[in-house]
């Protein structure tokens, strides 16, 4: 398995209690005229290599719709300081 299904596993199968900030929660914030912190926009443009990596790797259309989905959950649902970690 490679790095990246492994990052979006472990994303996906993180336990965790209570409302996390996601990266669409970031953009809702920046779309409103909030000014983002270094940290934010770190996440935001570590967020948008890693979907474009990921979905320029794709080799067939039915990957490509699976990642897709598989990262608009992530949008959603992750907390964004998770794009902090690594660069991508």
């Amino acid at each position: 398995m490679n790095v990246k299904n492994d990052f979006i596993t472990n994303l996906l199968n993180k336990k965790t209690t209570g409302l996390v900030i996601s990266i669409n929660d970031l953009r809702d914030k920046e779309f409103s005229g909030i000014k983002l912190s270094p940290e934010e926009r770190f996440a935001l443009s570590n967020f948008d290599k890693y979907r474009i990596n990921t979905l320029n790797s794709q080799t067939d259309e039915e990957k490509f719709h699976y990642q897709y989905r598989q990262l608009q959950v992530i949008a959603n649902l992750s907390d964004w300081r998770e794009f902090l970690k690594k660069d991508f």
